[in-house]
C-alpha cells in the first residue's frame, strides 16, 4: 500500500474515532501521523527498510507499527473494525459542507441522528436550530448541505478511483488466465468525478478470473459472481464491476464500457448510416463479423481517426475525427515546470529544498513557489518581512542550481473583497509572478462576486488566476460568478487562468478551459502542491486539460525551461 493510501487511512480513523467521542489527543496523533507522511523527504518503503521511518516527528511506536503493516499487508484489523462499528449513515453526514465529527457526534447523542435521512428530517422539523451552538443559520447550512450532496450521488474523486482500481487492476493483468485488462467507464475518460469502478479483461477462461477477482485483500463483501461478470463492495464501500470476454469482443467492449453514453449512441448511429451493426461485443457488416485488434482499428472501419477516450462525449469529436481536425492533445511529458506550489514557509509540508528536489525528480525544470500572502492567517500567510527572507533563501538555492534548475519567486495573493490585492504594488512588483486567488467572502451575491474577480483580472500585476470558481467537488460547490465576464477581462488584459490540478478542484473544469482558450486566455496547469506529493497531481490537471480539447502549445507551463524566465520578465515590463 503507498504512501498517500495509508495517510488516507489514518485521517480516516482519526475522523471516525472523533465520530465515536474518542479522547481528542488520540484522535489528533492519527491526523498527526498522517500529515508526517504527506511529507516525508524520501520513499516509504526505503525509509522502513533503513528504520529512518520510526525517528519521523509526528510518528510514535505505535503508529510506526500500524504504518508497516500497513505498507506491508494492506491490511489494519484496527481500522476494519473501527469502520464495522461506526455506522455508515454517520461515515456518510461527513460529506456534508459544514459538518464535522464534533457536529455530527452532537446531532447523534442530542437527536438520535444515524443517517442523512435523519438530519434531513430534523433540520426540517427545527430541531437542530435549538441545538447549543447551531442556531437557525446553522441549520440552513446543513440542509443546503445535504441538497448538495444528494445531487452528487455516491460518486467519489478521480484520485480515489484511480488509487482504487490501481491494485485490481494490476491482479487482474498479471493473472495467468488474462490476456488484456483496462479500467473503463467515466475513470477511463478522466471524469472528474467517478461512481461505480468498471474493469474489463479479455480472456479464454474468464472464470478463473473471477474466482481469484472476488478474493482480493481489497474486498468486503460480494454482490453477485458469475462466469463472465462480478461485482463487489470494496472496503471503502465502492462498487467495482468485473466483466470478462474474449480476446476477439474485446476491442467493442473497450470501447463500448468507456462510454459515454451519448458518444456511444452517435457511434452506432454512424455504423448503421454505412451499413454496419455495432454492439459492445462485434461489428457487423453485409458478409458478417469485422474483425478488429483495437480501437483504433474500430474508428478506422467506420472512416474516423481514433478518438482519445477523454474526449468521448459526443461534443464534435466524431466530426473532427471524419475531418482529421482532432487536436493533439497535451500530454504530462509537455509540462516543463508548474507554479502555484506551497511550502512550509506558511501551510506546505515541506522546505524550499525539498520541494524543489522534488520537482527535479519529477523531470521538471523550474518550480513556483507560491506561499499565501498575509490575509490567510488561518495558512500562516507571510508578512512583508517574511517575503523578503524567502525570497533570500530562493537566491540562494538558484545559486546551487545554476542552469540546471530554478526557483521562481512567487505569491498566492488574496483577492480581497472589493478585488484589491493582499500586498501593495510595490512588494508584487518584485514577484517573478502573482497567482490571485479568493479564499475568503464566499457568499457575495453574482454581481460583487464578478467585479471582485474582473477586478483582480484586469490588475497588471496579476499573472495568473488561482482556482477561479472556488468549488470543492462533492464537497463545496463554486461561488456565484459570471465567469464568462471574467474570462473577458483575462483575455483582454492577458491574464492566465489556472487549472488547479488538486483532485479536490480541477478549476476551471474542462468545459471553461476549452471557452476561456477560446477567447484567447492562456491557461497553466499548477498542482497547488503543500507537500512533495502534491506535485503528482499534474497529472489530474492534464487530464482536465485533455477533456478541454488543449494542445500544449494552449498551456503556458509547457513553455521551454531556458525561456521561462525571460517571458515572465517581459510580461511584467509589458504589464
Amino acid at each position: 500500500m503507498d504512501c498517500n493510501r495509508i495517510a488516507g487511512i489514518l485521517n480516516e480513523m482519526g475522523t471516525l474515532l472523533e465520530l465515536g467521542g474518542e479522547n481528542p489527543f488520540r484522535c489528533r496523533a492519527y491526523h498527526t501521523a498522517a500529515q508526517a507522511l504527506e511529507g516525508l523527504p524520501r520513499d516509504l518503503v526505503s525509509m522502513i527498510a533503513d528504520d529512518s521511518l520510526s525517528a519521523t516527528p509526528g510518528i510514535g511506536e505505535a503508529m510506526y507499527k500500524k504504518i508497516v503493516q500497513l505498507a506491508t499487508t494492506g491490511r489494519l484489523g484496527e481500522y476494519e473494525e473501527l469502520k464495522r462499528k461506526t455506522p455508515p449513515g454517520l461515515i456518510a453526514l461527513l460529506r456534508v459542507p459544514g459538518l464535522g465529527p464534533k457536529k455530527i457526534k452532537v446531532l447523534r447523542d442530542e437527536l438520535g441522528i444515524r443517517s442523512l435521512a435523519d438530519v434531513k428530517a430534523a433540520g426540517e422539523s427545527g430541531k437542530i436550530a435549538d441545538l447549543k451552538g447551531f442556531g437557525a443559520r446553522t441549520q440552513t447550512k446543513i440542509l443546503e448541505g445535504i441538497a448538495f450532496v444528494e445531487s452528487m450521488g455516491e460518486r467519489i474523486l478521480l484520485s480515489s478511483a484511480d488509487r482504487l482500481v490501481q491494485p485490481i487492476l494490476a491482479a487482474v493483468r498479471t493473472h495467468p488466465k488474462v490476456i488484456r485488462a483496462e479500467a473503463c467507464g467515466s475513470l477511463r475518460r478522466r471524469a472528474e468525478t467517478c461512481g461505480d469502478l468498471d474493469v474489463l479483461f479479455s480472456s479464454d477462461d474468464p472464470e478463473a478470473v473471477m474466482d481469484a477477482f472476488v478474493k482480493l485483500p481489497d474486498v468486503a463483501t460480494v454482490l453477485a459472481k458469475g462466469p463472465t461478470r462480478s461485482s463487489v463492495r470494496l472496503i471503502d464501500g465502492v462498487q467495482c464491476d468485473l466483466r470478462g470476454v474474449s480476446d476477439t469482443e474485446y476491442p467493442f467492449a473497450l470501447h463500448y464500457f468507456t462510454g459515454s453514453k451519448q458518444h456511444n449512441i452517435a457511434i452506432r448511429r454512424r455504423a448503421i448510416e454505412r451499413g454496419f451493426s455495432l454492439n459492445e461485443y462485434a461489428l457487423s457488416g453485409p458478409h458478417g463479423p469485422v474483425q478488429c485488434r483495437d480501437e483504433a482499428e474500430l474508428f478506422a472501419k467506420l472512416g474516423l481517426a481514433y478518438i482519445p477516450p477523454e474526449l468521448r462525449e459526443d461534443h464534435g469529436e466524431i466530426e473532427a475525427a471524419e475531418a482529421g481536425t482532432l487536436p493533439k492533445l497535451i500530454t504530462r511529458d509537455d509540462l516543463t515546470g508548474t507554479f502555484h506550489c506551497h511550502t512550509d514557509y506558511s501551510d506546505g509540508a515541506n522546505t524550499l529544498a525539498e520541494m524543489a528536489a522534488a520537482a527535479q525528480a519529477r523531470g521538471l525544470h523550474y518550480l513556483g513557489i507560491a506561499d499565501h500572502s498575509r490575509s490567510a492567517r488561518y495558512a500562516n500567510g507571510l508578512d512583508i518581512g517574511r517575503v523578503h527572507e524567502q525570497w533570500k533563501a530562493i537566491d540562494a538555492l538558484n545559486k546551487k542550481f545554476g542552469s540546471s534548475f530554478h526557483l521562481f519567486k512567487g505569491t498566492e495573493c488574496d483577492i480581497l473583497a472589493d478585488g484589491s490585492l493582499d500586498y501593495p504594488d510595490e512588494l508584487l512588483d518584485g514577484f517573478d509572478y502573482v497567482v490571485a486567488s479568493v479564499h475568503s467572502h464566499f457568499h457575495l451575491s453574482q454581481e460583487e462576486m464578478t467585479a471582485r474577480l474582473v477586478r483582480a483580472a484586469s490588475n497588471p500585476r496579476v499573472t495568473m488566476l488561482g482556482h477561479p470558481t472556488g468549488r470543492l467537488l462533492l464537497a463545496r460547490e463554486g461561488y456565484a460568478v459570471d465567469l464568462s465576464a471574467v474570462i473577458d477581462a483575462a483575455a483582454q488584459s492577458g491574464v492566465m487562468i489556472e487549472i488547479n490540478a488538486n483532485p479536490h478542484r480541477l478549476d476551471l473544469d474542462a468545459n471553461w478551459a476549452r471557452r476561456a482558450r477560446a477567447k484567447g486566455v492562456m491557461i497553466v496547469i499548477n498542482p497547488d502542491a503543500h507537500a512533495t506529493d502534491g506535485l503528482d497531481d499534474l497529472d489530474y490537471g492534464v487530464a482536465v486539460a485533455r477533456r478541454a480539447w488543449l494542445e500544449a502549445n494552449d498551456v503556458w507551463n509547457t513553455i521551454p525551461s531556458n525561456q521561462m524566465a525571460k517571458r515572465l520578465a517581459e510580461r511584467r515590463r509589458v504589464r
